[in-house]
Order: C-alpha cells, then sequence, then structure tokens
C-alpha cells in the first residue's frame, strides 16, 4: 500500500495508529543506536554498509526490536537507498525515550 508523504514540523508524527519518522540515516556506524533529532530527521545509526539497500533493511530489523513490532509492521516510505527516509511503523508497542519525550512536548 503507498502512502503520499507525510508534511511534517517534527521528525515524527502519528497518522492514526501509524507512527510517522522522518530519519537521517548513518550506515557503517559502530553501533545500532537511536541518535538525537537533526532538525525535522531523527538520526538513526547502524553498523551495515550502504549497499543495495542493505543499510535500510538493517535499519528496519534494528528498529522492529526497539518498537515491539514485526519487521513487516515498518514500511520504508521513501529512501531505501539514501541517507533521508520516512518510515510508517504501524501500532508501535514501545517507543524510545526520544521519541515518547517529543510527544510529550506537544
Amino acid at each position: 500500500m503507498a502512502h503520499k508523504r507525510l508534511a511534517m514540523t517534527s521528525f515524527c508524527a502519528w497518522d492514526g495508529e501509524t507512527l510517522v519518522l522522518n530519519i537521517l540515516g548513518k550506515p557503517s556506524a559502530k553501533q545500532d543506536v537511536i541518535g538525537k533529532a537533526k532538525g525535522n530527521q531523527l538520526k538513526i545509526s547502524v553498523t551495515a554498509s550502504p549497499v543495495a539497500g542493505r543499510a535500510t533493511d538493517h535499519m528496519v530489523r534494528f528498529l522492529a526490536k526497539e518498537f515491539g513490532v514485526t519487521i513487516k509492521d515498518i514500511e520504508v516510505v521513501f529512501g531505501r537507498l539514501n541517507v533521508n527516509k520516512q518510515l510508517r511503523i504501524k501500532s508501535p508497542k514501545s517507543l524510545p525515550s526520544v521519541i515518547s519525550k517529543q510527544f510529550l512536548q506537544k
């Protein structure tokens, strides 16, 4: 199911039960980690190298664990082969602190 890009004033927003994230990816990092917000993007570093979308695939697997969802619950809207991405996470079971803090501020 294709979704249109959601214009966002933050790096994250809810679209019904789906969490939409704008991501600035950093491949070939020392560890998989969810970083800080940088403008309207959330920096996420992964250890995988950026070859044929492998870093994005690795990021999806990493984030599935972080959000308590299956890999199928995460859709890459755009940016599979780019550092700038938008992901849709269906009904996340848990939110990393940087994201839950963002919603508390609103």
